[in-house]
């Protein structure tokens, strides 16, 4: 039988490891236990680990929702993965190298991983790489991607919404929507995994501008703007720097419906609106707002930013450039609209 693990345990993680730890149970190829690594930390004067195992509940990053008792929360990345035939990736962009790291020569050769991870991650001399390919260079195994239109705390109540399974094994991408997919949880599998990356960092980034236009105060018809801009320099990265992608693929879940649910219900979106209306900082905010939660958008335009100065194309992005210089100050929210005034509409 097919062992699971997550490894990661914030809202999405949590969200994740309920609906796999169901679904195993109604498929004799997998076995019922579900460890889900859990970043160790003290709530109320107890171990969070402890917390869920003992009252199968998350009660800093998904509090109401009750995790099935199959799955056993575990502090160490590496007890936690050592049996597993399947590793399911659902953890900040930021923290993926060092969760990896302890794995490396220690898990099964025939595993196979499953990111859920939106982001990318900085190589030496200025570049940036998917998460995929830093997972498959770390632990020499096969990496699928699914992303889509998630927020945690909708998919932990039932309602319905799609994701996106990227996978190159059409075998592998039907097993893993076994473990994924439920009555209100519609997967689609593809095979265009890169495409699905960019999606789902670039809109992240997006939502930034979303929420900036918020703040402002600007109304709908300028943060459809933003939103359409947005998507078309989605696409014009992807082909920029991934000329196999898909067009089609930006109409599945993992593009224009993430993208559209966050720049109206993420957290970028949310925090971006309040460092416009109230002055402070996106940090500050983050600590304010999130209980221990991460926003993505403005670390991923850090990253973009610095790949496209050095390859000499950061004329031809001017929205993504245009949030990175916002969030560390060069620009005034105010300017976004600027930015982006005279931009033609095709690219």
């Amino acid at each position: 039988m097919k062992k699971v693990t997550i490894i990661g345990s914030g809202n999405w993680g949590t969200a994740i490891a309920r609906i796999v730890a169901e679904n195993v149970k109604n498929f004799a190829e997998f076995d019922n236990t579900v460890n889900m690594y859990v970043f160790e930390e003290m709530v109320d004067g107890r171990k969070l680990s402890e917390i869920i195992n003992t009252e199968h509940e998350n009660i800093k990053y998904l509090p109401g929702y009750k995790i099935p008792d199959n799955v056993v929360a575990i502090p160490d990345p590496l007890e936690a993965a050592k049996d597993a035939d399947i590793l399911v990736w659902v953890l900040p962009h930021k923290f993926v190298r060092g969760a990896a790291t302890p794995l490396v020569g220690k898990i099964k050769p025939t595993a196979v991983a499953l990111s859920l991870i939106k982001g990318f991650d900085i190589i030496p001399g200025g570049g940036i790489a998917l998460i995929s390919d830093v997972l498959h260079e770390m632990l020499k195994i096969d990496v699928s991607v699914m992303m889509g239109a998630n927020l945690a705390g909708e998919v932990a109540s039932g309602q319905f919404c799609e994701s996106t399974i990227g996978s190159k094994d059409p075998n592998t991408g039907e097993m893993l929507k076994r473990i994924m997919q439920t009555d209100y949880f519609r997967i689609a599998v593809v095979d265009d995994i890169k495409t699905i990356e960019v999606c789902g960092a670039l809109k992240n980034i997006v939502a930034v501008a979303a929420g900036i236009v918020d703040g402002l105060e600007l109304g709908d018809n300028s943060k459809a703007a933003v939103m359409r801009i947005g998507l078309m320099e989605m696409i014009s990265y992807a082909k920029t720097f991934y000329p196999e992608s898909k067009l089609t693929t930006f109409f599945e879940s993992c593009g224009v419906a993430d993208l559209i649910t966050t720049c109206y219900g993420g957290r970028n979106r949310k925090i971006s609106e309040a460092f416009v209306r109230t002055g402070k900082s996106m940090e500050q905010l983050e600590k304010e707002m999130l209980n221990g939660q991460r926003m993505q958008g403005p670390q991923t335009a850090e990253e973009v930013h610095l790949m496209l100065g050095n390859k000499g194309y950061l004329e031809k992005f001017p929205l993504l450039v245009a949030v990175h210089r916002i969030c560390i100050g060069e620009l005034k929210p105010i300017q976004l609209i600027d930015c982006i005034r005279t931009i033609r509409s095709h690219f």
